[in-house]
């Protein structure tokens, strides 16, 4: 297939490529289509007459969104409404990626697909907001949400953990608690996704129960050999700007047949990428 991926610089979009290799992937940066350039998206379908569409750009920046609601909102629900529409005046299915911040943490087992999003911030009322307009405009939708996503190079937690031990003892939020995905792994999966056509809302993130942002940091210490200190802080005691689910563990109820690997299998994989040898079992 040809496939046009947005956001390919991103650290999904990075993951992609190689998931996506038997197939025609256009990637272009950003600065060569804005997904808010109407015209210019056009002008890229028109060209390359893809097969698929990757929505896999957003804004990312949980916390800044508070600061600049509509610049979040611009790239978050504007600009996948604008390529929903041109997609779908083209007969081209669009996978758009969304986000656990969909939901208010008030679950106590993991949410499925049915569960209704009652976002806490910006992030996640613009990426509602997202969700639905691609809903309402192209049917040959894949919604996917995920969650706590990491790789190496990437702008997320796990990748600041090795450098923040290094320096003393950590304080690691232990109260919020959610799936943990290596990015590879989603990329993977998206890339069966994509050879299907089962449209509407999926839940994609590393599988089982789940863990804290604490939890998380301990288990890739552990797999680098690295020691640390690490105390359990709680949410409050971070006052971060943007408020956080406490719970926001994703589950699925989608009978496809594809899953990503447990949530500690994505975390031995990004220590081995991090140390460029093979991580300690267990």
């Amino acid at each position: 297939m040809r496939i046009l991926v947005l956001g390919g610089s991103g650290q999904l979009g990075r993951a992609l490529l190689p998931a996506l290799a038997d197939h025609e992937v256009l990637a272009p940066p950003r600065g060569r289509l804005d997904l808010l350039d109407a015209a210019g998206v056009a002008q890229a379908l028109d060209a390359f007459r893809p097969h698929r569409v990757v929505n896999a750009a957003a804004w990312t920046d949980v916390d800044g969104a508070e600061d600049h609601p509509e610049a979040a909102a611009q790239a978050n629900e504007i600009g996948p409404a604008l390529l929903a529409r041109a997609t779908a005046e083209r007969g081209i299915p669009l996978l758009h990626v969304s986000t656990d911040y969909v939901f208010d943490g008030a679950a106590e087992r993991p949410y499925t697909e049915e569960a209704e999003p009652a976002p806490l911030q910006v992030y996640g009322r613009t990426k509602l907001a997202g969700e639905r307009r691609v809903q309402e405009a192209n049917p040959a939708h894949y919604i996917v949400r995920t969650a706590w996503l990491f790789t190496p190079g990437g702008r997320n937690f796990a990748s600041t953990i090795p450098e923040r031990a290094s320096h003393g003892p950590l304080r690691v939020v232990d109260d919020q608690r959610g799936s943990p995905t290596f990015a590879p792994h989603l990329a993977a999966a998206l890339a069966k996704l994509l050879l299907t056509e089962a449209y509407g809302v999926h839940h994609l993130a590393g599988t089982g129960p789940g863990m804290s942002w604490y939890e998380l940091a301990r288990a890739l210490l552990a797999q680098l050999g690295q020691r640390a200190r690490v105390e359990p802080i709680s949410g409050r005691e971070a006052a971060r700007p943007a408020r956080r689910p406490a719970y926001s563990v994703l589950g699925t109820t989608r009978t496809h047949g594809i899953a990503l690997p447990p949530a500690e299998e994505g975390i031995r994989a990004f220590a081995e990428l991090l140390s460029g040898r093979r991580a300690r079992p267990g």
